[in-house]
């Protein structure tokens, strides 16, 4: 999802939150808002992943601390040569 898609999906979600506070929510847009609230969590959590599996944590001696699987996860996406 780029940018502009996440921000007018983040912008209607918004809107139906503005809209649920005031209390007007129909059906349709109760089960629109759970739709774009689970696009919405897909997105993050794929993001938040792929940064998780990119780092690299290196303890004050500088050495390699990361985890295991994370390492594995690292190698599967060719971003360590170990």
């Amino acid at each position: 999802m780029n940018k502009e898609e996440k921000a007018k999906l983040v912008q209607r979600i918004n809107e139906l939150a503005a809209k649920k506070k005031a209390g007007e929510l129909t059906a349709a847009e109760v089960e629109e808002r759970k739709e774009l609230h689970q696009i919405f969590l897909k997105d993050f959590r794929a993001g938040f992943r792929q940064t998780v599996e990119n780092i690299k944590l290196v303890d004050e001696h500088g050495n390699d601390v990361t985890s295991e699987k994370a390492k594995a996860a690292q190698r599967e996406k060719g971003l360590r040569q170990d």
